[in-house]
């Protein structure tokens, strides 16, 4: 029986995607629910699941744009899914053995060498034609991987053809000179991003405010509690939980920040959903933290994770990066330490965090030592005042160094217990 597998929907709002990368050789034999391919929008990037075993034949090449719906490949299941199963097995554990040979063969044949796999590179899918290519050059999957995708014929070739590194060398042998490019087509994702990109600066008037925090007493909360949080909540608690719960609670001072421009309306949304920007091979993808202003700081850090995850993963539905009243984005963990974010459409404002660095900073007419993190807070001016944005940034800035105001409503504790 042949089973077509069909472009699935991706969202209600994209009627075609593009075919980014196919995980199987054409011919191949898969097992059900093996993945097959990859397929982008100009959201998200998801993968295409075998709904049966069999022998898989391509109706698309990599780069073709389709319609959902369309036929991307046929699966013939009348080849025994055994035989996906095993080929499947081989390709995530390649450092596996063969069987072994009869023993006349032995005689007559050196052994069969086996293809190395660290564990770094144990994910790699290699064709059955690289792997015996490998096994006679005696190449291992980490002499080959050097930023490829997927390890065929031509990459072996290549690999085999460089000279082998001395190790008693200690110093890194010259690049040869050349003169050759590489051209790449763009990612529909890719491609969306740029025309966004583009349209916020020329449609928004958009300015940028700074200021600095102490992250030391947040730093110090954690130090303190990580053990017990880790204990109790079986994952450890990071920065952008705190920063996302304090963004949700400074809206309340500041509810421009999470309003919008409609037309020649203003909407205000009364709840706070919060983008957490995730840098992914793909490119950036903004996974959504629906009702942080209702949210524990333990909840926040375990749906970051989550989210996260999937969009790294390919996993991440487009419901889960649609909508969003609000962005953070984190350049510190790249090393940045200082930029102006770009603002999210058709959100008002971003936050950027950057690099902590320890600075000498004056407190209490002191020098002292500190770990400073620079913020910044790009706005679109039509709809935010200048009072309304440095506001907002102190407001956060107030919560990160005094994290116990956020369960306090932003007010200082003495002066509830004093009521006052």
């Amino acid at each position: 029986m042949i089973v077509e597998i069909k472009v699935p929907s991706p969202g209600e709002s994209i009627t075609e995607v593009e075919v980014g990368t196919w995980l199987v050789e054409n011919g191949s034999v898969v097992s059900k629910d093996q993945e097959i391919a990859e397929i982008e929008s100009d959201k998200a990037t998801l993968t295409v699941v075998a709904e049966e075993g069999g022998k898989i034949e391509f109706k698309a090449e990599e780069g073709d744009t389709l319609e959902v719906g369309t036929v991307v490949c046929t699966i013939d299941t009348s080849v025994a899914p055994a035989e996906g199963e095993k080929q499947e097995k081989e390709t995530k554990e390649p450092e596996k053995k063969e069987e072994a040979k009869p023993k006349e063969e032995e005689k007559n044949q050196e052994p069969a060498k086996e293809v190395k796999v660290s564990d770094e590179h144990d994910k790699v899918k290699v064709t059955s034609v690289a792997r015996e290519m490998m096994k006679d050059l005696d190449l291992s999957v980490d002499d080959i991987v050097t930023g490829l995708r997927r390890i065929g014929k031509k990459e072996v070739e290549a690999v085999a053809s460089m000279p082998k590194s001395d190790s008693r060398t200690s110093l890194p042998q010259p690049k040869e000179a050349s003169r050759d490019e590489e051209r790449q087509k763009m990612t529909s994702l890719r491609r969306k991003l740029s025309q966004r990109l583009v349209a916020v600066k020329n449609e928004t008037a958009m300015l940028t405010t700074f200021n600095e925090i102490d992250m030391s007493f947040v730093m110090d909360l954690r130090k303190k509690y990580q053990d017990q949080f880790v204990k109790k909540h079986g994952f450890k608690v990071g920065f952008m939980s705190f920063f996302t719960k304090a963004v949700a609670q400074a809206m309340d001072f500041h509810p421009m920040v999470n309003a919008q421009i409609d037309g020649e309306e203003i909407l205000s949304p009364q709840y706070v959903d919060v983008g957490i920007a995730v840098s992914t091979p793909k490119g950036l993808m903004v996974p959504i933290v629906r009702n942080a202003e209702s949210k524990s700081i333990p909840q926040i850090e375990l749906e970051i994770k989550e989210l996260a995850t999937k969009a790294r993963n390919k996993k991440i539905s487009v419901e889960e990066l649609t909508g969003g009243t609000f962005t953070i984005t984190n350049g510190g963990v790249f090393g940045s330490l200082l930029s102006t974010p770009i603002i999210n459409p058709p959100q008002s404002a971003i936050l950027g965090m950057h690099n902590i660095v320890e600075r000498p900073v004056a407190v209490n007419g002191q020098v002292v030592i500190r770990p400073m993190m620079y913020v910044a807070l790009s706005y679109d001016h039509r709809i935010i005042d200048g009072k309304d944005s440095v506001g907002f940034l102190v407001k956060v800035k107030e919560f990160i160094e005094n994290p116990e105001r956020m369960l306090t409503g932003g007010h200082e504790p003495e002066k509830l217990l004093l009521d006052i």
